[in-house]
């Protein structure tokens, strides 16, 4: 079964990288404590170290390395308790466990041994550093040293763990040479340097080299979505039993990688999807054999890669979401006044509004109305989006929608009174011109696009831009979650790759707006938030100020 061996050698790389990363710090700690006996945190430390050590290789049936971390547990309890004192013979005798379990590990872990040579040994040692004694063997004497030197080098995996905030300043760094990269070729331009000449020559293959460099930095920060998905198994089980019910989870695309900070920023949203899909989707095992399903309900998490990004699904098998419910307590809460005449796709996402609950009653699961609009804020925050589909009786699913990355898009400028905006170039379906004869003054109106209505805004009334209007603008048709708007702009500049520069605290609240950049010419571009122009123009459309041609 070749999935099963592919899961269990990532589980062993796993376990080998942990392991070296806990004898490091049991080695470099019991050093420490020869020069601060009374060090309780330090102790506690490595006995943790030691047990998490033990309890890892007994799960992965290798049981010498089980035994010789138990002697050592043993030992750091009887300094944990203070029946023992920190002792120079104490600390070499652990410094030799971490020796024996440093050489054994790799050896057992790829067949070649089951338990250390002079294993009887070294543990009767550690038991008599405890001041108890264990009955040796009647076998040969053999020493550690014996029994490293003539064993056979460890296999290795060529793997280095990096910290994560160098990644990031790597990262940041590819960025800036995007900037120069992008200076640098518009000067060219703008000395008229032609093709064939040795120096545009050699900013192109610098520039490709840097291309290499930047997929590779990126390529490197990726990591599989699997065990994220894996932890919920525990959140699922939780909240069944405290809703007492049946749930199950399926795992399915779990090979897909995304940027690591993404998977650390998506972990809180796909846990509280998972807790309401079990407390609100899933029915009581009686409800669900009332109504001929398994009493067992299954919810499913899926990745898939999509148009330059990534799709998280969760899906239940549940009741669905009541529309009914949603429409009464959308009025209580004063969300919309006629609830009844919305399209079900709108009053759908009135459950990521704050504070909005359909739930009777308050649990520890849910209730208060807080969780699914926490979740819309955090992936927005992520330049991404999150929609819901209904099945009434069959289920729901809520559906993830971000980039590969955080740090650097492709995208398409546009500018309008002389300054100029990035779309993300993923949201762009298609660009024209506006026909003439609307108000060149309206905020929004609505254009005939192959017989579909299509709201639009204009950037330089949705930003108060001074100026006097050109005499022909151009539409920029942009697609999101499934919603269509378009956004009327002077000029189209074209496709970039730009690098997103985060806004001071105080300005990240600033409307339509997620971001900014530095262009090749030096100057600052915002970059759009699709998002929220897509629901500005839709409100701005269900009243429109005019009707702009035919397309």
């Amino acid at each position: 079964m070749p999935t099963l061996e592919v899961e269990i050698d990532e589980v062993l790389k796993t376990f080998l990288a942990e392991t070296d990363e806990q004898l490091a710090e049991m080695e470099e700690a019991l050093i420490a404590l020869e020069t601060r006996p009374d060090d309780d945190e330090a102790i506690q430390s490595i006995f943790r170290a030691a047990h998490t050590l033990k309890g890892n290789a007994a799960s992965m049936g290798y049981g010498g390395v089980a035994e010789i971390a138990h002697a050592v547990e043993d030992l750091l309890d009887r300094l944990r308790n203070h029946s023992l004192e920190v002792s120079g013979r104490v600390v070499t005798a652990l410094l030799k466990g971490i020796d024996a379990l440093r050489f054994l590990v790799p050896e057992i872990t790829a067949g070649r041994l089951e338990s250390h040579p002079a294993q009887a040994e070294l543990v009767a040692d550690l038991a008599a550093a405890c001041g108890t004694r264990i009955p040796q063997p009647s076998v040969p004497h053999l020493s550690l040293e014996d029994a490293v030197t003539p064993a056979a080098p460890a296999a290795t995996h060529r793997t280095l763990r990096v910290d994560l905030g160098r990644l990031d300043r790597m990262l940041d760094l590819s960025g800036e040479i995007a900037v120069a990269q992008g200076r640098l070729a518009q000067l060219l331009r703008d000395a008229g340097i032609t093709n064939g000449t040795d120096v545009l020559d050699a900013q192109r293959d610098a520039n490709r080299i840097f291309m290499d460099l930047q997929e590779e930095i990126l390529r490197a920060r990726m990591v599989p979505l699997g065990p994220t998905f894996r932890q919920q198994i525990r959140t699922v089980r939780d909240a069944a039993q405290a809703a007492g019910k049946l749930v199950r989870l399926q795992i399915e695309g779990e090979d897909v990688e995304v940027d690591t900070t993404l998977v650390e920023q998506l972990r809180g949203p796909i846990t509280h999807m998972v807790r309401n899909a079990v407390d609100h989707g899933i029915e009581l095992p009686a409800a669900r054999a009332a109504r001929g399903k398994d009493r067992v309900g299954c919810v499913t998490l899926r990745a898939r890669h999509e148009a330059g990004g990534v799709v998280i699904e969760l899906a239940d098998d549940g009741a669905g979401l009541d529309r009914q419910r949603i429409a009464v307590k959308a009025k209580a809460n004063g969300l919309t006044a006629n609830p009844e005449a919305m399209p079900e796709q709108d009053l759908l996402r009135l459950v990521f509004e704050p504070g909005f609950s359909t739930s009777e009653s308050v649990t520890e699961l849910s209730g208060r109305g807080i969780g699914m609009d926490v979740v819309r804020r955090n992936v927005e925050a992520l330049r991404g989006s999150v929609d819901v589909r209904n099945f009434p009786g069959q289920g729901a699913t809520f559906s993830i929608r971000v980039p590969l990355t955080v740090a650097i898009i492709q995208g398409f400028l546009v500018e309008s009174a002389d300054e100029t905006y990035v779309i993300p170039l993923e949201a762009v379906a298609e660009c024209m011109d506006l026909p003439s004869g609307g108000d060149p003054e309206a905020l929004s109106a609505v254009i005939h696009l192959r017989g579909e209505p299509v709201p639009y805004l204009r950037l330089r009334q949705t930003f108060g831009l001074s100026g006097a209007p050109v005499s022909r603008e151009s539409l920029v048709v942009v697609s999101h979650a499934g919603r269509r708007a378009a956004l009327a702009v002077d000029t189209l500049i074209g496709e970039s790759q730009v690098v997103i520069k985060p806004f001071d605290r105080l300005l990240r609240d600033l409307p339509g707006v997620a971001g900014s950049t530095i262009l090749g010419t030096g100057r600052v571009a915002l970059i759009l938030d699709i998002s929220a122009l897509l629901d500005s123009a839709r409100k701005e459309s269900s009243q429109p100020t005019s009707t702009d041609g035919i397309l």
